[in-house]
Protein backbone atom coordinates (compact mmCIF):
# COMPACT_ATOMS: atom_id res chain seq x y z
CA UNK A 1 0.00 0.00 0.00
CA UNK A 2 1.97 3.28 -1.45
CA UNK A 3 0.70 6.00 0.88
CA UNK A 4 1.95 8.37 -2.04
CA UNK A 5 0.02 7.25 -4.30
CA UNK A 6 -3.40 9.58 -5.27
CA UNK A 7 -5.19 6.45 -6.74
CA UNK A 8 -5.14 4.77 -3.13
CA UNK A 9 -8.00 5.72 -0.95
CA UNK A 10 -5.91 4.97 2.08
CA UNK A 11 -3.16 7.59 1.00
CA UNK A 12 -1.45 9.72 3.62
CA UNK A 13 -3.80 12.92 2.75
CA UNK A 14 -7.42 10.83 2.84
CA UNK A 15 -5.93 8.56 5.88
CA UNK A 16 -5.27 11.79 7.64
CA UNK A 17 -8.80 12.92 6.92
CA UNK A 18 -9.71 9.56 8.04
CA UNK A 19 -8.15 10.32 11.63
CA UNK A 20 -10.53 13.88 11.93
CA UNK A 21 -13.74 11.38 10.82
CA UNK A 22 -12.64 9.33 13.83
CA UNK A 23 -12.06 11.94 15.98
CA UNK A 24 -15.47 14.06 15.01
CA UNK A 25 -17.53 10.63 16.06
CA UNK A 26 -15.67 10.08 19.32
CA UNK A 27 -16.19 13.73 20.59
CA UNK A 28 -20.01 13.17 19.29
CA UNK A 29 -19.83 10.04 21.57
CA UNK A 30 -18.63 12.29 24.38
CA UNK A 31 -21.06 14.94 23.84
CA UNK A 32 -23.91 12.75 24.64
CA UNK A 33 -22.13 11.72 27.66
CA UNK A 34 -22.03 15.15 28.73
CA UNK A 35 -18.46 15.18 28.56
CA UNK A 36 -17.65 18.65 26.62
CA UNK A 37 -14.16 18.45 27.56
CA UNK A 38 -12.84 15.68 25.96
CA UNK A 39 -15.21 16.43 23.01
CA UNK A 40 -13.81 20.07 22.42
CA UNK A 41 -10.21 18.74 22.15
CA UNK A 42 -11.32 16.23 19.88
CA UNK A 43 -12.67 18.77 17.96
CA UNK A 44 -9.42 21.12 17.33
CA UNK A 45 -7.60 18.13 16.72
CA UNK A 46 -10.34 17.10 13.89
CA UNK A 47 -9.53 21.09 13.17
CA UNK A 48 -5.48 20.40 12.92
CA UNK A 49 -5.93 17.61 11.12
CA UNK A 50 -8.48 18.92 8.19
CA UNK A 51 -5.69 21.56 8.23
CA UNK A 52 -2.64 19.21 7.51
CA UNK A 53 -4.91 17.03 5.42
CA UNK A 54 -5.21 19.52 2.84
CA UNK A 55 -1.64 20.93 2.61
CA UNK A 56 -0.25 17.34 2.47
CA UNK A 57 -2.60 16.99 -0.94
CA UNK A 58 -1.22 19.94 -1.83
CA UNK A 59 2.21 19.34 -0.94
CA UNK A 60 2.48 15.76 -2.48
CA UNK A 61 -0.06 15.89 -5.27
CA UNK A 62 -2.45 14.04 -3.71
CA UNK A 63 -5.52 15.85 -4.31
CA UNK A 64 -8.29 13.60 -6.00
CA UNK A 65 -12.34 14.05 -6.47
CA UNK A 66 -12.39 11.43 -3.83
CA UNK A 67 -10.08 13.17 -1.29
CA UNK A 68 -12.75 16.48 -1.94
CA UNK A 69 -15.72 14.56 -1.35
CA UNK A 70 -14.03 13.02 1.36
CA UNK A 71 -13.18 16.09 3.34
CA UNK A 72 -16.46 17.27 3.17
CA UNK A 73 -17.72 14.34 4.98
CA UNK A 74 -15.17 15.18 7.77
CA UNK A 75 -16.18 18.91 7.95
CA UNK A 76 -19.77 17.95 7.41
CA UNK A 77 -19.07 16.08 10.47
CA UNK A 78 -16.75 17.71 12.55
CA UNK A 79 -17.63 21.20 12.04
CA UNK A 80 -21.38 20.95 11.28
CA UNK A 81 -22.79 17.84 13.45
CA UNK A 82 -20.27 17.80 16.35
CA UNK A 83 -20.43 21.76 17.43
CA UNK A 84 -24.64 21.88 17.10
CA UNK A 85 -24.25 18.55 19.26
CA UNK A 86 -22.15 20.30 21.48
CA UNK A 87 -23.83 23.28 21.92
CA UNK A 88 -27.22 21.71 21.63
CA UNK A 89 -26.62 19.43 24.40
CA UNK A 90 -24.64 22.20 27.18
CA UNK A 91 -27.96 24.23 27.13
CA UNK A 92 -29.50 21.68 28.92
CA UNK A 93 -32.92 22.48 27.98
CA UNK A 94 -36.23 21.44 30.49
CA UNK A 95 -38.95 22.02 29.01
CA UNK A 96 -40.38 20.08 25.51
CA UNK A 97 -41.46 22.94 23.43
CA UNK A 98 -38.30 25.09 24.00
CA UNK A 99 -36.29 21.64 23.22
CA UNK A 100 -37.88 21.30 20.11
CA UNK A 101 -37.69 25.03 19.06
CA UNK A 102 -34.29 25.75 19.06
CA UNK A 103 -33.44 21.99 18.38
CA UNK A 104 -34.97 23.51 14.87
CA UNK A 105 -32.54 26.37 14.97
CA UNK A 106 -29.55 23.24 14.92
CA UNK A 107 -31.47 21.23 12.18
CA UNK A 108 -31.23 24.73 10.55
CA UNK A 109 -27.48 25.06 11.19
CA UNK A 110 -26.89 21.00 10.41
CA UNK A 111 -28.78 21.30 6.80
CA UNK A 112 -27.01 24.75 6.26
CA UNK A 113 -23.61 23.84 6.73
CA UNK A 114 -24.46 20.41 4.66
CA UNK A 115 -25.62 22.45 1.86
CA UNK A 116 -22.47 24.58 1.99
CA UNK A 117 -20.48 21.56 2.03
CA UNK A 118 -22.28 20.16 -1.33
CA UNK A 119 -22.71 23.88 -2.83
CA UNK A 120 -18.79 24.13 -2.27
CA UNK A 121 -17.67 20.32 -3.78
CA UNK A 122 -19.79 21.77 -6.80
CA UNK A 123 -17.75 24.27 -7.71
CA UNK A 124 -14.28 23.41 -6.81
CA UNK A 125 -12.03 21.39 -8.61
CA UNK A 126 -9.42 18.75 -7.18
CA UNK A 127 -6.01 20.40 -5.98
CA UNK A 128 -7.01 24.43 -6.42
CA UNK A 129 -7.30 27.40 -3.79
CA UNK A 130 -9.56 30.19 -4.43
CA UNK A 131 -8.63 33.58 -3.18
CA UNK A 132 -11.62 33.52 -1.11
CA UNK A 133 -14.65 31.63 0.46
CA UNK A 134 -17.96 32.91 -0.38
CA UNK A 135 -20.09 32.77 2.86
CA UNK A 136 -18.68 31.49 6.24
CA UNK A 137 -16.65 28.47 5.77
CA UNK A 138 -17.84 25.55 8.10
CA UNK A 139 -14.32 25.03 10.10
CA UNK A 140 -15.08 29.10 11.62
CA UNK A 141 -19.26 28.03 11.87
CA UNK A 142 -18.06 25.50 13.86
CA UNK A 143 -15.42 27.97 16.24
CA UNK A 144 -18.21 30.51 15.78
CA UNK A 145 -20.55 27.96 17.86
CA UNK A 146 -17.94 26.68 20.81
CA UNK A 147 -17.57 30.63 21.08
CA UNK A 148 -21.19 30.49 21.84
CA UNK A 149 -20.60 27.34 23.85
CA UNK A 150 -18.01 29.54 26.10
CA UNK A 151 -20.49 32.76 26.28
CA UNK A 152 -23.12 29.95 27.71
CA UNK A 153 -20.51 28.14 30.22
CA UNK A 154 -19.23 31.49 31.64
CA UNK A 155 -22.39 32.61 32.01
CA UNK A 156 -22.26 35.60 29.59
CA UNK A 157 -25.43 34.51 27.80
CA UNK A 158 -27.02 32.62 29.94
CA UNK A 159 -30.38 32.54 27.80
CA UNK A 160 -30.80 29.58 25.12
CA UNK A 161 -32.97 31.81 23.29
CA UNK A 162 -30.08 33.94 22.32
CA UNK A 163 -27.99 31.37 22.00
CA UNK A 164 -30.45 29.86 19.19
CA UNK A 165 -30.72 33.28 17.73
CA UNK A 166 -26.79 33.79 17.52
CA UNK A 167 -26.68 30.13 16.46
CA UNK A 168 -29.27 30.80 13.76
CA UNK A 169 -27.27 34.09 12.17
CA UNK A 170 -23.98 31.73 12.14
CA UNK A 171 -26.01 29.16 10.09
CA UNK A 172 -27.45 31.98 7.43
CA UNK A 173 -23.43 33.10 7.24
CA UNK A 174 -22.68 29.75 5.96
CA UNK A 175 -24.64 30.29 2.73
CA UNK A 176 -24.27 34.16 2.29
CA UNK A 177 -22.27 35.87 -0.15
CA UNK A 178 -19.70 37.31 2.72
CA UNK A 179 -16.62 37.20 1.31
CA UNK A 180 -13.74 35.17 3.96
CA UNK A 181 -10.44 35.54 2.62
CA UNK A 182 -8.88 32.13 2.25
CA UNK A 183 -5.75 31.50 4.03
Amino acid sequence: MNLMDPNNRFNLANSVTFANVACGVMAMYFVTQHMFLPAIILAWIAGGLDILDGKIARKHNLSTEFGVQLDSFADFLSFVIMPAFLLFYSLNLTSGFATFLIGLVFIYYIISGLRRLVEFNLYTDAGTVSKHFIGVPTPLGAILLWVLYLLNSFGVISSPWIIAILAGMIAWSLNSKIKIPHP
